[in-house]
């Protein structure tokens, strides 16, 4: 059987829909007027798929469950699309790229990035400095740059939002100690703050029992049952367990990840990485 070819173009409008929740800001996100999306996702809808992928209420849209069917999808043909082009595209790319960020997503998020990045462009060195938002934003020899930010107080490209969650280990209850046990980042690390702030508003006791620069430290300490954390929600491995109100702990803030390039360090290498970057936190 013969199926319509799906555009790329359709389906990056699609995903801007559905990352930006509505069609006027996803036509700013992929430089079209707001019918021209429109007119885009009825081609989708009506002549491509022949069945909707948008619940419309009002100026709200929402995915039906063909279209999270197809959001995964769309994901992978324009990831497959991207690695393609480029490699055709410059297929001999060589130099250096200096990446800054939170030690937070080295673990779940750089890998899958460079190594798609690295089968495209084998010859590309990359240096990896993991340091806290504040400590990178002040450095100048860095080529791309990635910061967590609050809500509102955004700079860069938007990567993705998260929450920070409370977690502790699976079978055990250090929650229940009346002076909260806290594993956390060092006092520049924001979810730190956050977490704290939270718990002097409720007069909630706690103490800041271990302290590292290293994610996998903090939670190997959570793993043994020592403390509670508060981390971003992507970051909580399956052996632990979200806490909240019914374990009488606040609700957190979400926060929102970003990217910086350097204005002088602008190259095809750099531009070519930030792309694979901002592919992969949106995955």
């Amino acid at each position: 059987m013969n199926y319509p070819a799906i555009d790329t173009e359709l389906l990056r409008t699609f995903v801007a829909i559905a990352d930006y929740g509505g069609f006027t800001r996803a036509a700013e996100m992929v430089n079209r007027t707001q019918s021209a999306v429109s007119m885009q996702m009825k081609r989708l809808e009506e002549d491509v798929l022949q069945r909707a992928v948008f619940e419309r209420d009002g100026r709200q849209v929402r995915l039906t469950a063909e279209g999270q069917i197809l959001l995964g999808y769309a994901r992978r043909i324009l990831k497959l699309h991207g690695e393609v082009m480029n490699t055709l595209r410059q297929p001999h790319m060589v130099g250096s790229v200096r990446i800054g960020t939170p030690d937070d997503y080295v673990m779940r998020f750089l890998p899958g990035i460079l190594s798609r990045f690295a089968q495209a462009y084998p010859l590309v060195q990359v240096e990896v400095h993991c340091d806290s938002s504040a400590q990178l934003l002040q450095r100048q020899d860095l080529d791309l740059t990635i910061v967590t930010r609050k809500p509102g107080d955004d700079i860069g490209e938007f990567l993705r939002q998260e929450r920070i969650v409370w977690a502790e280990a699976i079978g055990f209850t250090p929650h229940e100690q009346p002076a909260l046990p806290l594993a956390m980042f060092n006092s520049e690390c924001f979810c730190r703050a956050w977490a704290c702030n939270a718990l002097d508003a409720i007069g909630r006791e706690y103490r800041v029992a271990y302290t590292s620069p290293s994610l996998s430290a903090i939670m190997a300490v959570v793993s043994a049952g020592l403390a509670v954390t508060a981390q971003l929600q992507s970051l909580i491995t399956p052996d632990m367990r979200i806490l909240g109100e019914a374990e009488g702990l606040p609700q957190l803030p979400v926060c929102n990840i970003m990217l910086l390039r350097s204005e002088r360090h602008q190259s095809p290498v750099t531009e070519t990485l930030a792309e694979h970057i901002i592919e992969g936190f949106r995955i």
